[in-house]
């Protein structure tokens, strides 16, 4: 039998002269041409490092394992709290690009964990997200084992992809499982809000809708057909979630009622009118160039897509229906775009989400 093999599907070709693109685990290099970068934002290095496996793989004390991302369907801000934080409802929904993980059980007497990324200016001490939580899974459960981590990242950051905060999640199953399953999927989801908004929805089927910070979970039934293929496209600039909502106007928000986006998504599917995201504004004011970019992936494709829309805080802009890219995107002003096929996720109770195989490779 052939290897699994460690990639998205080959949803057809994305790939254009002059255009980077994430078919798979590569990750996508940017120079930042034709964006500007304003203060506060976010300019990528390319990465540089070693592939690693994924699925989940047991291995002695250790397991290869998928770390997945999110995008957000709709996103409304609900209101600014008094603790300073913003409560949202939100259709989240958990999707196939995402980083390969190692974890493995270090020998007892070890004071810290390791942790080992291929990209270079991502802190690796106790900042990361990875590391939270697995102090946060030694706090709840008494534990004192530590842990060996490997994490290729591939979901670009400032993305509004939840790269970060699937990690975070994959950390705490994965520390779940090698030390016996001590928490149940519950108690992990109740306890990955203490160090993150978005983490707690990697702990749902896949289909979430959030409210609160985000951290206040409900499964729902996916609003599309998970062979539906859809398209990313991010500058190579991302966009500081802080410096978003420190932007946003709640005096130009949209008006509509976020239950009422729910039942008529998972009745209709996802139409441009529905895709209502809080955050486009305050992002296209902070990078106009953005909004350009929605702008020509909506009326330049030939009507391949049925909506192109934000997702989370920015930069990424997510095309429904088609995973073509469009010609234009072949222009030089466009050369360093992170641009991706990507599927809609879901994963079974008990287990945790798998990569797609690449079309014609069987396990």
């Amino acid at each position: 039998m052939a290897a699994m093999g460690c990639m998205n599907p080959s949803y057809g070709s994305s790939r254009l002269p002059g255009v980077r693109t994430s078919l798979g685990f590569r990750p996508t290099a940017v120079k930042n041409q034709g964006f500007r970068v304003p203060r506060g934002l976010i300019s990528h290095r390319a990465a540089r490092g070693r592939r690693l496996g994924c699925g989940v793989v047991f291995a002695g004390e250790g397991l290869s394992i998928f770390s997945p991302s999110k995008i957000n369907l709709f996103l409304r801000v609900v209101r600014r709290r008094d603790d300073g934080y913003h409560d949202l409802a939100s259709l989240f929904h958990v999707i196939d690009l995402g980083d390969p993980m190692e974890f493995e059980k270090l020998p007892g007497g070890q004071e810290f964990d390791r942790l080992d990324c291929n990209v270079e200016d991502i802190p690796t001490d106790d900042s990361n997200l990875v590391i939270k939580a697995l102090n946060l899974f030694r706090e709840k459960t008494g534990s004192d084992q530590k842990f060996s981590v490997k994490l290729e990242k591939v979901v670009p950051h400032g993305a509004g992809l939840g790269g970060g905060s699937g990690n975070a999640a994959t950390a705490l199953w994965a520390a779940n499982e090698l030390c016996g399953r001590p928490a149940t999927n519950q108690e992990l989801l109740d306890w990955s809000g203490e160090i993150g908004s978005d983490i707690s929805i990697f702990f749902s089927d896949g289909a979430a809708y959030c409210t609160g910070r985000g951290e206040i979970v409900d499964n729902v039934d996916p609003p599309l057909d998970l062979d539906t293929p859809f398209l990313l496209v991010k500058p190579p600039v991302g966009l500081s979630t802080p410096m978003i909502f420190k932007s946003l106007d709640l005096d130009k928000r949209s008006t509509a009622d976020p239950q009422a986006l729910l039942k008529d998504m998972s009745e209709v599917g996802m139409r441009q009118d529905l895709c209502v995201n809080d955050l486009e504004a305050p992002a296209f004011a902070n990078l106009p160039e953005l909004e350009n970019l929605k702008e020509r992936l909506q009326n330049e494709s030939d009507g391949r897509f049925s909506a192109v829309f934000m997702t989370g805080s920015g930069s990424t802009i997510v095309c429904v229906g088609s995973d073509e890219a469009p010609e234009f995107l072949s222009e030089k002003q466009y050369s360093d775009l992170f641009v991706s096929p990507t599927r809609l996720t879901v994963r079974k109770r008990g287990e945790w989400y798998q990569p797609r195989v690449a079309a014609g490779v069987s396990a």
